[in-house]
């Protein structure tokens, strides 16, 4: 009698000390108490703004306390205190993950989150927990931003100076790794993006405007054209772009990306910002504007307040045009089920492979051998 490999399969689900996979999704996470702007803005400014702006780090702490002031003013005044629902928003795309991929893996799959501006989710803080839960092999996967190895850099940074930190004897605890840099050019999200907007239109506009009419902002997380050297997720991004225009341009002409840009002195962002791709849309006859994020997968205070100023802005000047503002794409079932399957085989390869010995305190032997 020959065994079918389903019946392999299950009677191997449960083997004790089998090979497990803990899949690392990193998202920016926000502040959920006012009082911890200052420490977010500090650790941001030292991620992510240090990679492109000339500022000199000794100015990070009493920059972040003043970024504090006007970002409470904004959260608090403006917009009666605000609370960003990213946090809530990117648990619910781990808890959706993970189900998808435990319904194919089992208990040999655990989704963790990791935030890399708040605690208690801290890199260093659920690596500590992964390590502690017995897990030996690692798939880093950057979900918020849609756009490049910059924005996920900082994911695999925080990620190496937490793995320094938890050291574990002479051999590393970590057997084997994996890596998801970015989804801008998978076809099922290209084609999501693109239904999204097409069935929002269908329901509420197609009797109202002509295609022609109708202008379609395509959001993207904005990206600094000079980032010291680092890749800045531009080429990623505009593809992304030119993938879901393409998938709605012949029936719907009027089209622009709109980068969502940090106005930071000194640093020449992408262009057209959105504010300006609106712009440009309307003069070309457009009397509906609908803002689509593509460059973000969780809602954050970039999409909802960001494009909130926008669209207020936009108000004033062109009374007589429409505006939409679409949300991202969240917890959809839809996308959540093909982000699991994006994992699935680099989860395979790494139940599949035999485990890796690495040795750190072997390092020091090395560093006199590479002068060839």
């Amino acid at each position: 009698m020959v065994a079918t490999p389903e019946k392999l399969h299950a009677t191997h689900e449960h083997l004790p000390g089998q090979d497990r996979v803990a899949v690392l999704l990193m998202g920016y996470g926000e502040v959920e108490s006012y009082e911890d702007f200052a420490n977010y803005n500090e650790q941001a400014l030292n991620l992510l703004t240090a990679k492109f702006a000339p500022v000199p780090t000794w100015i990070y702490p009493p920059l972040a306390k003043l970024l504090a002031l006007f970002d409470r003013h904004e959260w608090g005044h403006t917009h009666h205190d605000f609370i960003s629902p990213h946090n809530a928003i990117f648990e619910q795309q781990r808890a959706g993950i993970e189900q998808n991929l435990q319904a194919k893996w089992g208990d040999r799959v655990q989704v963790f989150k990791a935030f890399n501006f708040c605690a208690p989710f801290l890199p260093k803080q659920v690596l500590a927990e992964i390590h502690s839960q017995g897990f030996d092999k690692l798939l880093i996967y950057p979900l918020l931003v849609v756009d490049s190895i910059f924005t996920s850099g900082i994911a695999i940074e925080q990620v190496n100076l937490a793995l320094d930190e938890i050291g574990d004897g002479e051999e590393h605890w970590v057997k084997g790794q994996r890596y998801i840099p970015s989804f801008f050019n998978e076809p099922a999200y290209i084609d999501l993006m693109a239904h999204l907007v097409e069935e929002k239109i269908n329901a509420d506009f197609a009797t109202t405007y002509l295609p022609s009419q109708v202008g379609i902002v395509l959001m993207n997380h904005g990206c600094p054209h000079k980032a010291k050297g680092f890749t800045s997720g531009i080429t990623e991004s505009q593809a992304l772009y030119d993938l879901v225009r393409d998938k709605l341009i012949n029936r719907y002409p009027l089209i622009s990306v709109g980068w969502l840009n940090h106005d930071t002195p000194l640093i020449e962002w992408t262009q057209p910002n959105a504010e300006q791709a609106a712009k440009n849309l309307i003069q070309l006859g457009a009397k509906i504007i609908i803002f689509m994020p593509i460059g973000f997968a969780t809602e954050n205070h970039e999409t909802l307040l960001d494009v909130h100023h926008i669209i207020h802005d936009l108000e004033k000047q062109y009374s007589g045009v429409d505006y939409v503002q679409m949300a991202c794409v969240n917890d959809h079932a839809e996308f959540l089920s093909m982000a699991a399957e994006w994992a699935n085989p680099y989860i395979a390869e790494l139940l599949s492979e035999q485990a890796l010995a690495v040795n750190p305190q072997l390092n020091e032997h090395h560093h006199h051998h590479h002068h060839h």
